[in-house]
This record gives C-alpha cells, sequence and structure tokens, in this order.
C-alpha cells in the first residue's frame, strides 16, 4: 500500500507543477490525485471505523480552509464589483518611475496583507497597464508586484493561502506570525527594489487616464470598501475574542456585508442591482482554485494517514539534522512546485505535540513557503497570474528578476533568523 501510495503521489505532482505547458488543470490532476489515493488507501486497510474517522478529520479540516478561502474571495469580488479599489489606486500617481515604482511595490506589500497575494497582483498588475505605456516597462513592474505581493502575504494571516492554512492549522497565531515575519518580508522586498530602483534612476514616464465611467455612487463604493476590509481585518480579533474558527468570522463578515448590499441597491433596476449582489460576486470567484486546494489537501491526508510523512519527517531530520535548513531548502522548491501540497505535507510531517503553536519551525515555514515562490514566475500563484496578464517570458523573469528574488529571500531569512535567536 505504501509504495502504492507514493507513486501516484509522485507521479501526480510533476503534472500539477506543469500545468500550463501540459495544458491540463491542475484542479483536475488534484482530485483524481485524491479520489485514488482514497481509493487504494480504503482497499487497503479494510477497517471502517477508523476510515471513517480519518475521512471525517480530513473533511473538517479541509472544510474550515475551504470556507475561509470561499468567503474571502466573495469579499474581495464585492468590492472589485463596487470599483472600490479604484479609490486606492487612483492615488498611485508619482513623478519618474523610481518613485512610481518605489509607491507601487509598498501599495502592494500592504494591500496583499489585508486581501491576498493573488489579488493583490491581478488589480496592480492591471492598473499598471494603465499608466504605463512601454510593454519593457510593465514587464519590470509586474515582477516587482509579484516580489512584493509575496513578500507582504508572507507575514499575514489572511496574506498568503499556505499562512492561512497554518494559521487555521493553529501552527501559527495572527498576531505572532506578524511580529514574527514583519521585518524579514520587508527585507525580502527592499533588497531586490533597491537593486531595481537604482537602474531606474532619471528615466521618466507619461500617465495615462486611469478614469473610468462607473454607475455606482461615491458613497456606495466607499461603504462597501470599508466594510469589505473592514471584515478581512477583524477576523482574527473575531477569532481572539470568541475563540471561533477564522471561517466563522469570515462567514459571519460576508453576512453583514450581503445584507448591507441587499439593503444599499433595493431600489435599483434588476439587471444593475444584479451585478452588485453578492449573489453575482460568488459567480466570479476562481472555484478551480478552491477544488485544487480541497484535491491537494484530501490527497496529502492519505500520506498523513499512512504515516509516510511521519516517516518522511524522520528521514529528513536524521539526513540534514537542522529544521532551518530543511525549511530553507522547501522554500526553494515552492519555487518549482506549488507550496500548498508542500505546506500540507509539512503540517502533517511535523504534530503540534512536538513542535508547538509560533515555534521556529512553523513561522520560518510561512516565510519560505511564502516568498521563495518569487525566485521563479510560475513558482506562486501571483506569478502565474502576472505572466498570463503581461505575458511574461519564463526565461526573461529568469534572467532579471530570479537572482535578485533569491538575494531578498535569503536575506529575509537571516533577519528572522538572527530576529529568533535575540528573542528567544
Amino acid at each position: 500500500m505504501v509504495v502504492a501510495l507514493i507513486l501516484i503521489f509522485v507521479a501526480a505532482y510533476p503534472v500539477i507543477a506543469l500545468e500550463h505547458p501540459l495544458k491540463i488543470s491542475k484542479s483536475a490532476t488534484a482530485l483524481f490525485a485524491a479520489g485514488l489515493l482514497w481509493t487504494v488507501y480504503a482497499l487497503s486497510i479494510g477497517d471502517r471505523g477508523r476510515l471513517g474517522h480519518e475521512l471525517d478529520e480530513t473533511v473538517t479540516a479541509t472544510a474550515r480552509i475551504t470556507f475561509f478561502l470561499l468567503g474571502a474571495m466573495t469579499i474581495v469580488e464585492v468590492i472589485d464589483a463596487h470599483d472600490g479599489f479604484a479609490l486606492i489606486t487612483s492615488r498611485i500617481r508619482k513623478r519618474g518611475m523610481t518613485g512610481l515604482l518605489w509607491l507601487v511595490s509598498w501599495v502592494t506589500f500592504f494591500l496583499s496583507a489585508v486581501l491576498d497575494n493573488l489579488t493583490t497582483t491581478i488589480v496592480m498588475v492591471s492598473l499598471m497597464r494603465k499608466l504605463l505605456d512601454r510593454s519593457d516597462n510593465r514587464l519590470l513592474f509586474a515582477s516587482v508586484i509579484v516580489v512584493a505581493a509575496n513578500a507582504g502575504g508572507a507575514w499575514s494571516p489572511m496574506g498568503d493561502v499556505t499562512t492561512t492554512m497554518l494559521w487555521i492549522g493553529g501552527q501559527v497565531t495572527a498576531l505572532g506570525i506578524i511580529k514574527a515575519l514583519l521585518l524579514a518580508s520587508v527585507v525580502n522586498l527592499l533588497v531586490p527594489l533597491v537593486v531595481v530602483i537604482f537602474g531606474l534612476r532619471g528615466i521618466p514616464f507619461q500617465a495615462t487616464s486611469t478614469n473610468e465611467a462607473s454607475d455606482v455612487q461615491p458613497f456606495e463604493r466607499n461603504l462597501m470598501l470599508v466594510l469589505g476590509l473592514g471584515v478581512l481585518i477583524a477576523v482574527p480579533a473575531f477569532k481572539q475574542v470568541t475563540h471561533l474558527p477564522p471561517f466563522m468570522g469570515i462567514l459571519f463578515g460576508l453576512g453583514i456585508l450581503w445584507l448591507a448590499g441587499e439593503i444599499l441597491h433595493r431600489d435599483k433596476p434588476l439587471e444593475q442591482r444584479h451585478r452588485l449582489t453578492l449573489a453575482h460576486a460568488l459567480s466570479r470567484i476562481d472555484l478551480s482554485s478552491l477544488l485544487f486546494f480541497v484535491g491537494i489537501l484530501f490527497a496529502v491526508a492519505t500520506l498523513e494517514h499512512a504515516k509516510i510523512l511521519e516517516a518522511l519527517a524522520g528521514t529528513l531530520n536524521r539526513a540534514i539534522g537542522r529544521q532551518d535548513v530543511i525549511v530553507l531548502l522547501l522554500g526553494i522548491l515552492s519555487a518549482i512546485v506549488d507550496n500548498v501540497p508542500l505546506v500540507a505535507a509539512a503540517m502533517g510531517m511535523y504534530p503540534l505535540s512536538q513542535y508547538p503553536t509560533d515555534s521556529l519551525l512553523w513561522e520560518f515555514m510561512a516565510y519560505c513557503a511564502g516568498t521563495g515562490g518569487s525566485i521563479l514566475i510560475i513558482g506562486s500563484a501571483a506569478g502565474v497570474a502576472a505572466m498570463g496578464i503581461e505575458k511574461i517570458q519564463f526565461i526573461w523573469y529568469m534572467r532579471r528578476i530570479a537572482g535578485l528574488a533569491a538575494l531578498g529571500y535569503f536575506a529575509g531569512a537571516v533577519v528572522y533568523i538572527v530576529q529568533f535567536r535575540l528573542t528567544h
């Protein structure tokens, strides 16, 4: 059984990683692999009671993450439908390429901590298409935005899917991850940003108009932006006060936003009201990505229940010995393969009873998995999104950005390790 499970997972992994050249959806591969793994596992153990208990555990853990992501993605779509992001992006205007890049990078960094790195990348890269005429400038800005979004998402419990997984799983706390990774994430962005800006000094640009006609009133736009961002920001506090899981906070907030929208638009014509409703926002979210998370979490769970991940953890500890080195290598690996299954596997490899909440292992893993994907354009959801919008070539990114992103990755890692040693 063990050999069969490993072979199935190992065969599925490269198909997921090579989604774009193979033109096979990683969601389809993940769901197929999950179904096949559970089928083989169920036929092998033959214990219905144990199988039912383990499946219930997996469903509960997966549902917590899926409900949270569903709520967060829907809230972002509601804000976007009301042109809420225009209120933020319309302020991003500054003379000179260096000033613009500096401002865009830090807006992306902090915005991705509140929203998520994927959504922020899409918003910011789309804005650059309106502000910059030259394609080479847009490629450079889009690439730096990817680095900034991944760095900003790493230190926030809601900024990156992997950090959200660790937060919901109890491996890190909201306040703990912010305190531990904020400085390292700043350094992760600052190092490549300074190098890029040094080469752009004195280059002007001509900004084009970003004003677009909208039938949303300023009050409606501002209200939905404040409510939506307020809900996202309040979720960690909700968890702390009520001790309910984060998905309950996000669903409660979703209900508030939905009710506010229904009241706000109840007197509008049906066609105009429909575009602004939360029900319409649900139709716009990326369900394929949600199904990928479900599939990969179910697939990894079989390896955990079969004790394969526990054995792998023991092998790594014996072969390498140092947790920080192991996690650093996992971060580099996330530049090649998706970081979601890597973190999901690590959560199964290292039990909380042995590695408690907010320990070096989990905090450093959140940093490495979140920022390591910036080293290659295909290493993160943010990178893949920017690649699709601006048609960034893999080789171009590797030549121009990969080295700088790696430099920032290792600089931030050193900062975190030093900070951890000084505070513990």
